[in-house]
C-alpha cells in the first residue's frame, strides 16, 4: 500500500466518523494542512499519524503495522535435534 491509498483510508475513517478536518486537527494538536497532506498522501510523520488516528479513536490500526511471526525451518529443525540457537560461530578448517 502506498501513501496515497493509506492516507484515503484515513480520511474514509473520519468521512465515518463525521468529523471534519478542523475538529480532527484540532483534536490532534495539528495544523489542518498537515492532516491535508496526510490524507493525500503528501508525506507525513509517524507522530502525526499516531495522533490522527488517536483524534479518530482508531489506534486499533496501530496493532495491524505488526509483522506476522513466521517459523524458521532452521530453527524448526535444530528443535527436532535437541539444538538450541548457536552460542558462537565455529571455525572450519583450522
Amino acid at each position: 500500500m502506498d501513501e496515497i491509498a493509506f492516507g484515503a483510508q484515513v480520511r474514509r475513517a473520519r468521512l465515518l466518523a463525521d468529523v471534519s478536518q478542523d475538529e480532527v486537527a484540532k483534536t490532534a494538536n495539528i495544523n489542518v494542512a498537515t492532516l491535508r497532506n496526510l490524507e493525500t498522501g503528501k508525506g507525513s510523520t509517524l507522530a502525526t499519524l499516531v495522533k490522527v488516528l488517536g483524534a479518530l479513536d482508531r489506534e486499533d490500526w496501530l496493532g495491524t503495522l505488526e509483522p506476522v511471526p513466521t517459523v524458521s525451518p532452521v530453527q524448526l529443525a535444530r528443535e527436532a535435534r535437541g539444538q538450541g540457537q548457536p552460542r558462537r560461530v565455529t571455525r572450519r578448517g583450522q
